[in-house]
């Protein structure tokens, strides 16, 4: 489902004497449907980079990021975001939204850009909301207004609205209670049963140990690192 091959990527300082930073050089690796893959790595060493990278965020300057048979190195900007719509989700750590948008149509949206009937996707929003432990009466509001953790948790529950064959996910346990946590690790497992292929960053040592089948330490692709 991921595929990556000699994937090399550099940042150009324009406003520090056009100062060129290498950040991967030579990375490469797969992961299969019903794999989930952590990767690691210090500070800095490229894992949130690379993953703006499988999502089509930032070019590669060579190599190929594959998604579902898609190069995102060379795909149209059209068929990168029927990609996303429709393959490839992402749950990054901080929820953006359009403001006074009620939460539940924010969770039900993707369910709604592929042409989900609007009464079953907002049961199937409002299903997630309740398993997540969003109050009902929130459900109304704009998330704009709700603290840290409860953002977390509608970014999450939009995340999964929608059974993307591969899963992007950022810290999802950062800043969530026991209950919650754990909430979450169901979701991640019960999306790995059904055959989604996830690459995900987890500093939460027992999430990875409990979720993931391996890990990659991205400082191996670093030049700098290596250096």
């Amino acid at each position: 489902m991921f595929e990556l091959k000699d994937v090399s990527k550099s940042f150009t300082l324009h406003n520090q004497g056009s100062t060129v930073i290498p950040v991967f050089d030579g990375a490469g690796f797969t992961v299969a449907r019903g794999e989930c893959v952590a990767l690691t790595g210090a500070s800095g060493a490229g894992k949130s980079t690379l993953m703006r990278m499988i999502y089509g965020n930032y070019r590669a300057q060579s190599g190929v990021v594959a998604v579902d048979g898609v190069d995102l190195v060379t795909a149209a900007p059209r068929e990168i975001i029927r990609l996303r719509r429709e393959v490839l989700g992402y749950v990054s750590q901080f929820l953006r939204v359009v403001p006074r948008v009620p939460t539940l149509e924010v969770v039900a949206e993707p369910l709604l850009a592929l042409g989900v009937p609007a009464p079953e996707a907002r049961a199937r929003a409002a299903a997630l909301l309740r398993r997540l432990n969003i109050p009902e009466p929130l459900w109304a509001l704009s998330p704009t207004t709700f603290s840290g953790g409860e953002q977390q948790r509608v970014n999450i529950a939009r995340g999964f609205a929608h059974g993307f064959p591969a899963l992007l996910l950022d810290e999802p346990t950062a800043s969530l209670d026991a209950v919650n946590r754990a909430v979450v690790l169901e979701l991640i497992a019960e999306a790995k049963a059904r055959g989604t292929a996830i690459i995900g960053i987890f500093h939460d040592e027992a999430a990875r140990a409990q979720v993931c089948d391996r890990e990659i330490d991205v400082t191996g692709f670093s030049p700098a690192c290596a250096a």
